[in-house]
């Protein structure tokens, strides 16, 4: 695999910035033009949305689930392929979410997303997201989140 140039990670960089800005401001046109392949893997729940309509799709339902979805406290980190990123994933349950009725109760989750990108290219392929869900679950339901100080 060829090393990303200094100039490449800093291209990289912006728009996995400007990717995650518009999702905070629900500008999903943006969001959708930051990806060469729109592509997400929600690793926790084994969930693929492959392609403009399925990612569109997920916007959708996780927007009406919670509205004010968010993501705060971003730190970056360079690899070869990818542009790595640690944050906090926030929001407040207000609509139905699989089944689970709104429970009107926030969340927070320190998440890691990796923006994974083909050879010197600029446009995003996939974005691979982990959390720890039962921490998100417990939030919902109003119990402490597990290991919470």
């Amino acid at each position: 695999m060829e090393q990303a140039s200094a100039g490449l990670r800093e291209r990289r960089e912006a728009v996995v910035r400007e990717h995650m800005e518009s999702e905070n401001t629900h500008d999903f046109d943006v969001t959708m033009g930051t990806f060469d392949h729109p592509r997400y893997e929600i690793i926790p729940t084994g969930e693929v949305y492959d392609g403009p309509e399925e990612v569109t799709e997920y916007f959708r339902m996780t927007r009406e689930a919670f509205p004010d979805q968010r993501n705060e406290n971003a730190t970056l980190y360079h690899a070869d392929d990818a542009v790595i990123v640690e944050f906090d994933l926030l929001g407040t349950h207000e609509g139905e979410l699989r089944g689970m009725a709104p429970t009107g109760n926030a969340f927070r989750c320190r998440t890691c997303a990796f923006f994974l990108f083909e050879q010197g290219g600029t446009g995003i392929v996939c974005e691979r997201v982990y959390f720890d869900a039962a921490t998100i679950l417990a939030q919902l339901a109003g119990e402490e989140a597990p290991g919470a100080p």
